[in-house]
């Protein structure tokens, strides 16, 4: 193998794999990425037996060729070389790296002992999306999952298509999120509702690797056991999770006694003040007085002492105390889009429902913390 690329080019798709391999230390060869040069693109992979990663990046091949090398090594040189233009070739496995004022042998590993990536069997179906529109979704979601050994089926996230919508959604007992993709947003060729479960690991490499400033469409392939998410930049493969996904339905709640309307960021601020007054359950109460047009936000701790915040807010219903765990609050709320929030209460220990305000695409569930 002969080639000239560009540092940043080979920089950014170094960057895509990460560091998934390094999971696995049993295998040694799960710490190397696989180098080849497809279609006159150079092609990086890396995987840890559950996720396979693939980057493209732009290249002048002059001799195609292929090996795997420790992606830590090869990390380090490139993001250290000085000089943009780097070249690259292979002899006798070795990887020889030249710029101008720079040469490096590092030793490779043969193809043949690289984990064979695996590949999508159904190629023809799938769902295109905008790639800021996913990761969005996907954060707006990936806050109320939670690894578990109890239920392997909460490691992961929802992903529920209904033809002219994409639901996702993430619980871990405590709380749960949904969020509706609608079908303006994405297009689809698929003639059958699905509904599996991706990993959770899956789902934080994707939201990595996924870019905030540029957006891509983003291609995403099923088949009975892995999920492939596809762009001309990347590729990630994974399996799915094997369970059933809790019915979540069945507490949502129909109605709520009281309903607060609430500025999310006055809110946001509240929590991270009083906050600091909580101790290791991070526990704060809300208290709605009769009559009154404002949330009082309380923390108390035996060490430090105590503090109350007061947000104003329209509020309609019952007078209502209820103690959360602030941290699990304040992860429904960060991500919601708008200026205002509605929080549905009942009361002590029934969930309370938070979404934004006139927008159903989204909701969040939150159970209270028992006031003993």
């Amino acid at each position: 193998m002969e080639l000239i690329v560009l540092k940043s080019n080979l920089k950014d798709g170094l960057n895509v794999l990460g560091k998934i391999g390094f999971e696995n230390s049993t295998l040694p060869i799960l710490k190397n990425f696989l180098l080849e040069t497809v279609d006159n693109k150079i092609k990086l992979s890396a995987t840890n037996l559950e996720i396979a990663i693939t980057s493209f990046i732009p290249a002048k091949i002059i001799k195609d060729g292929e090996l795997t090398f420790p992606i830590n090594v090869i990390s380090s040189i490139i993001n250290n070389l000085q000089n943009e233009r780097v070249n690259l070739e292979i002899k006798d496995n070795n990887l020889i790296i030249k710029t101008e004022n720079y040469n490096a042998k590092i030793q490779g590993v043969k193809k043949e002992e690289f984990p064979i990536i695996p590949k999508i069997e159904n190629n023809k179906e799938f769902i295109e999306i905008e790639s800021l529109v996913l990761k969005e979704a996907l954060m707006s979601v990936i806050s109320a999952a939670q690894i578990t050994n109890i239920k392997p089926e909460l490691n992961g996230i929802l992903f529920d298509f209904q033809y002219n919508l994409l639901k996702l959604a993430a619980t871990d007992g405590f709380r749960l999120a949904e969020k509706t993709i609608n079908e303006n947003d994405f297009k689809a060729n698929i003639e059958k509702k699905i509904k599996i479960i991706i990993p959770l690991r899956t789902i934080q490499e994707l939201i990595r690797i996924i870019q905030d400033k540029t957006s891509e469409k983003i291609q995403i392939y099923l088949d009975s056991n892995q999920i492939l998410f596809k762009t001309d930049r990347f590729e990630i493969i994974s399996r799915i999770i094997n369970g059933e996904f809790p019915d979540y339905r069945v507490i949502i709640p129909e109605a709520t006694l009281t309903e607060v309307n609430i500025n999310k960021n006055e809110l946001i601020n509240a929590l991270k003040l009083t906050s600091s007054f909580t101790d290791r359950l991070n526990e704060i109460k809300f208290n709605i007085k009769d009559g009154v047009k404002n949330i009082e936000i309380y923390s108390a701790s035996s060490l430090l002492g105590e503090n109350q915040y007061l947000i104003p807010a329209k509020i309609k219903g019952d007078a209502v105390e209820i103690i959360f765990n602030w941290k699990f609050l304040f992860d429904g709320i960060k991500n919601i889009e708008g200026d205002n929030i509605i929080i549905g209460l009942n009361n002590d220990n029934k969930p309370v429902i938070i979404k934004p305000l006139n927008n159903q695409e989204y909701f969040y569930i939150l159970m209270p913390v028992k006031n003993e």
